[in-house]
Protein backbone atom coordinates (compact mmCIF):
# COMPACT_ATOMS: atom_id res chain seq x y z
CA UNK A 1 0.00 0.00 0.00
CA UNK A 2 1.06 3.58 -0.63
CA UNK A 3 2.04 5.41 2.59
CA UNK A 4 -0.55 7.93 3.66
CA UNK A 5 1.94 10.83 3.99
CA UNK A 6 2.87 10.36 0.33
CA UNK A 7 -0.79 10.36 -0.71
CA UNK A 8 -1.38 13.51 1.33
CA UNK A 9 1.62 15.17 -0.34
CA UNK A 10 0.33 14.27 -3.80
CA UNK A 11 -3.12 15.60 -2.98
CA UNK A 12 -1.58 18.87 -1.77
CA UNK A 13 0.38 19.09 -5.01
CA UNK A 14 -2.85 18.55 -6.93
CA UNK A 15 -4.31 21.60 -5.18
CA UNK A 16 -1.24 23.59 -6.23
CA UNK A 17 -1.53 22.29 -9.80
CA UNK A 18 -5.11 23.52 -10.03
CA UNK A 19 -4.12 26.92 -8.64
CA UNK A 20 -1.22 27.33 -11.06
CA UNK A 21 -3.33 26.48 -14.09
CA UNK A 22 -5.96 28.95 -12.89
CA UNK A 23 -3.31 31.66 -12.70
CA UNK A 24 -1.77 30.80 -16.05
CA UNK A 25 -5.02 30.43 -17.99
CA UNK A 26 -6.87 33.37 -16.46
CA UNK A 27 -3.94 35.67 -15.84
CA UNK A 28 -1.26 34.87 -18.42
CA UNK A 29 -3.30 34.77 -21.60
CA UNK A 30 -5.20 31.50 -22.04
CA UNK A 31 -2.25 29.15 -21.62
CA UNK A 32 -1.66 26.20 -19.29
CA UNK A 33 1.55 25.60 -17.37
CA UNK A 34 0.61 22.22 -15.89
CA UNK A 35 -1.96 20.74 -18.28
CA UNK A 36 -0.05 20.14 -21.51
CA UNK A 37 -3.03 18.50 -23.21
CA UNK A 38 -4.71 21.89 -23.07
CA UNK A 39 -1.76 23.57 -24.78
CA UNK A 40 -1.73 21.06 -27.63
CA UNK A 41 -5.44 21.68 -28.15
CA UNK A 42 -4.92 25.44 -28.01
CA UNK A 43 -2.25 25.22 -30.69
CA UNK A 44 -4.79 23.36 -32.82
CA UNK A 45 -7.35 26.10 -32.20
CA UNK A 46 -4.81 28.72 -33.20
CA UNK A 47 -3.90 26.86 -36.38
CA UNK A 48 -7.60 26.84 -37.27
CA UNK A 49 -7.70 30.62 -36.94
CA UNK A 50 -9.42 30.94 -33.55
CA UNK A 51 -8.86 34.27 -31.81
CA UNK A 52 -7.79 34.85 -28.22
CA UNK A 53 -4.94 32.33 -28.05
CA UNK A 54 -1.18 32.76 -28.29
CA UNK A 55 0.92 30.31 -30.28
CA UNK A 56 4.18 31.60 -28.72
CA UNK A 57 2.79 31.28 -25.17
CA UNK A 58 1.53 27.72 -25.66
CA UNK A 59 4.72 26.74 -27.47
CA UNK A 60 6.89 28.15 -24.68
CA UNK A 61 4.80 26.31 -22.10
CA UNK A 62 5.25 23.03 -23.97
CA UNK A 63 8.97 23.60 -24.42
CA UNK A 64 9.46 24.60 -20.80
CA UNK A 65 7.50 21.61 -19.58
CA UNK A 66 9.57 19.22 -21.72
CA UNK A 67 12.79 20.79 -20.45
CA UNK A 68 11.60 20.42 -16.86
CA UNK A 69 10.54 16.84 -17.44
CA UNK A 70 13.96 16.07 -18.91
CA UNK A 71 15.65 17.57 -15.85
CA UNK A 72 13.29 15.76 -13.49
CA UNK A 73 13.82 12.45 -15.25
CA UNK A 74 17.58 12.85 -15.24
CA UNK A 75 17.58 13.72 -11.56
CA UNK A 76 15.46 10.66 -10.81
CA UNK A 77 17.99 8.45 -12.57
CA UNK A 78 20.87 10.03 -10.65
CA UNK A 79 19.01 9.44 -7.38
CA UNK A 80 18.18 5.83 -8.25
CA UNK A 81 18.68 3.62 -5.20
CA UNK A 82 19.20 6.51 -2.80
CA UNK A 83 16.92 7.93 -0.11
CA UNK A 84 13.45 8.61 -1.47
CA UNK A 85 12.88 11.47 0.95
CA UNK A 86 15.99 13.25 -0.36
CA UNK A 87 14.95 12.73 -3.99
CA UNK A 88 11.36 13.91 -3.56
CA UNK A 89 12.33 16.72 -1.21
CA UNK A 90 14.94 18.06 -3.63
CA UNK A 91 12.50 17.89 -6.56
CA UNK A 92 9.87 19.77 -4.56
CA UNK A 93 12.45 22.33 -3.47
CA UNK A 94 13.28 22.94 -7.13
CA UNK A 95 9.57 23.42 -7.89
CA UNK A 96 9.21 25.82 -4.98
CA UNK A 97 12.21 27.90 -6.11
CA UNK A 98 10.97 28.09 -9.69
CA UNK A 99 7.44 28.99 -8.61
CA UNK A 100 8.83 31.63 -6.27
CA UNK A 101 10.87 33.06 -9.14
CA UNK A 102 7.72 33.19 -11.24
CA UNK A 103 5.96 35.06 -8.43
CA UNK A 104 8.77 37.62 -8.33
CA UNK A 105 8.62 38.06 -12.10
CA UNK A 106 4.83 38.34 -12.01
CA UNK A 107 5.07 41.63 -10.14
CA UNK A 108 5.32 43.18 -13.60
CA UNK A 109 2.39 41.27 -15.14
CA UNK A 110 0.44 42.51 -16.99
CA UNK A 111 3.37 44.17 -18.68
CA UNK A 112 5.72 43.40 -21.50
CA UNK A 113 5.26 40.22 -23.49
CA UNK A 114 8.80 39.14 -22.66
CA UNK A 115 8.07 39.16 -18.93
CA UNK A 116 4.80 37.26 -19.39
CA UNK A 117 6.48 34.66 -21.58
CA UNK A 118 9.24 34.25 -18.99
CA UNK A 119 6.72 33.63 -16.21
CA UNK A 120 4.95 31.03 -18.36
CA UNK A 121 8.20 29.26 -19.20
CA UNK A 122 9.47 29.19 -15.61
CA UNK A 123 6.18 27.79 -14.31
CA UNK A 124 6.12 25.17 -17.07
CA UNK A 125 9.66 24.05 -16.19
CA UNK A 126 8.58 23.68 -12.55
CA UNK A 127 5.62 21.54 -13.57
CA UNK A 128 7.79 19.42 -15.85
CA UNK A 129 10.14 18.62 -12.97
CA UNK A 130 7.19 17.78 -10.76
CA UNK A 131 5.32 15.56 -13.21
CA UNK A 132 8.49 13.63 -14.09
CA UNK A 133 9.02 12.99 -10.38
CA UNK A 134 5.41 11.99 -9.73
CA UNK A 135 5.43 9.72 -12.78
CA UNK A 136 8.50 7.91 -11.47
CA UNK A 137 6.76 7.41 -8.12
CA UNK A 138 4.03 5.57 -10.09
CA UNK A 139 1.26 6.00 -7.52
CA UNK A 140 -1.95 4.94 -9.31
CA UNK A 141 -4.42 7.75 -10.08
CA UNK A 142 -2.22 10.45 -8.53
CA UNK A 143 -0.63 12.50 -11.32
CA UNK A 144 -1.38 15.90 -9.65
CA UNK A 145 -1.97 17.80 -12.92
CA UNK A 146 -4.41 15.79 -15.07
CA UNK A 147 -7.74 14.16 -14.29
CA UNK A 148 -8.89 12.40 -17.47
CA UNK A 149 -7.65 8.99 -16.37
CA UNK A 150 -8.93 9.54 -12.83
CA UNK A 151 -12.42 10.46 -14.00
CA UNK A 152 -12.44 7.49 -16.38
CA UNK A 153 -11.54 5.19 -13.51
CA UNK A 154 -14.25 6.63 -11.29
CA UNK A 155 -16.88 5.76 -13.90
CA UNK A 156 -15.45 2.64 -15.56
CA UNK A 157 -14.49 0.92 -12.29
CA UNK A 158 -17.63 1.92 -10.39
CA UNK A 159 -20.15 -0.57 -9.06
CA UNK A 160 -22.64 0.71 -11.63
CA UNK A 161 -20.21 -0.49 -14.31
CA UNK A 162 -19.71 -3.84 -12.55
CA UNK A 163 -16.46 -2.88 -10.85
CA UNK A 164 -15.37 -2.65 -7.22
CA UNK A 165 -14.49 1.08 -6.98
CA UNK A 166 -10.73 0.58 -6.40
CA UNK A 167 -8.91 3.71 -5.24
CA UNK A 168 -12.23 5.52 -4.97
CA UNK A 169 -11.04 7.76 -2.14
CA UNK A 170 -7.87 8.97 -3.81
CA UNK A 171 -9.62 9.41 -7.16
CA UNK A 172 -12.39 11.52 -5.69
CA UNK A 173 -9.83 13.34 -3.58
CA UNK A 174 -7.82 14.22 -6.69
CA UNK A 175 -10.86 15.68 -8.41
CA UNK A 176 -11.84 17.73 -5.36
CA UNK A 177 -8.24 18.87 -4.79
CA UNK A 178 -7.90 20.10 -8.37
CA UNK A 179 -11.23 21.93 -8.16
CA UNK A 180 -10.25 23.49 -4.83
CA UNK A 181 -6.92 24.65 -6.23
CA UNK A 182 -8.56 26.16 -9.29
CA UNK A 183 -11.12 27.93 -7.09
CA UNK A 184 -8.50 29.32 -4.73
CA UNK A 185 -6.10 30.30 -7.49
CA UNK A 186 -8.84 31.90 -9.55
CA UNK A 187 -10.23 33.86 -6.60
CA UNK A 188 -6.82 35.13 -5.53
CA UNK A 189 -5.96 36.11 -9.09
CA UNK A 190 -9.21 37.98 -9.66
CA UNK A 191 -9.05 39.87 -6.37
CA UNK A 192 -5.31 40.24 -5.76
CA UNK A 193 -3.47 39.58 -9.02
CA UNK A 194 -1.04 36.76 -9.90
CA UNK A 195 1.63 37.37 -7.28
CA UNK A 196 -0.32 36.17 -4.24
CA UNK A 197 -1.41 32.78 -5.62
CA UNK A 198 2.05 32.12 -7.03
CA UNK A 199 3.76 33.10 -3.80
CA UNK A 200 1.40 30.97 -1.71
CA UNK A 201 1.91 28.03 -4.07
CA UNK A 202 5.67 28.38 -3.77
CA UNK A 203 5.43 28.56 0.01
CA UNK A 204 3.16 25.53 0.20
CA UNK A 205 5.46 23.40 -1.94
CA UNK A 206 8.46 24.58 0.08
CA UNK A 207 6.75 23.35 3.26
CA UNK A 208 6.09 19.99 1.60
CA UNK A 209 9.74 19.77 0.59
CA UNK A 210 10.88 20.54 4.13
CA UNK A 211 8.48 17.97 5.60
CA UNK A 212 9.66 15.35 3.14
CA UNK A 213 13.31 15.96 3.97
CA UNK A 214 12.62 15.92 7.70
CA UNK A 215 10.72 12.64 7.88
CA UNK A 216 10.18 9.30 6.21
CA UNK A 217 12.82 7.19 4.55
CA UNK A 218 12.60 4.75 1.69
CA UNK A 219 14.13 3.91 -1.64
CA UNK A 220 13.60 5.50 -5.00
CA UNK A 221 11.44 3.24 -7.20
CA UNK A 222 13.53 1.63 -9.88
CA UNK A 223 16.57 -0.58 -10.21
CA UNK A 224 19.21 0.30 -7.68
CA UNK A 225 22.85 -0.83 -7.91
CA UNK A 226 22.23 -4.18 -6.20
CA UNK A 227 19.31 -4.97 -8.46
CA UNK A 228 21.34 -4.11 -11.55
CA UNK A 229 24.24 -6.30 -10.41
CA UNK A 230 21.85 -9.18 -9.77
CA UNK A 231 20.39 -8.77 -13.25
CA UNK A 232 23.84 -8.85 -14.83
CA UNK A 233 24.72 -12.03 -12.92
CA UNK A 234 21.42 -13.59 -14.07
Amino acid sequence: MTPRPLLATLLALTVVGGALDAVSYLGLGHVFTANMTGNVVILGFSAAGAAGFSVPASSLALGGFLAGALLGGRFGVLMDGRSRRLWIGAALAAEALLTGAAAALATGVPGGEARRFTVITVLAVAMGVRVATVRRLAVPDMMTTILTRVLTGLAADSRLAGGTDPHFGRRLGSVLAMALGALAGGWLLIHHGPVWPLALAAGGVALLAAACLASGAGRVPGAGPRVRRARRRG
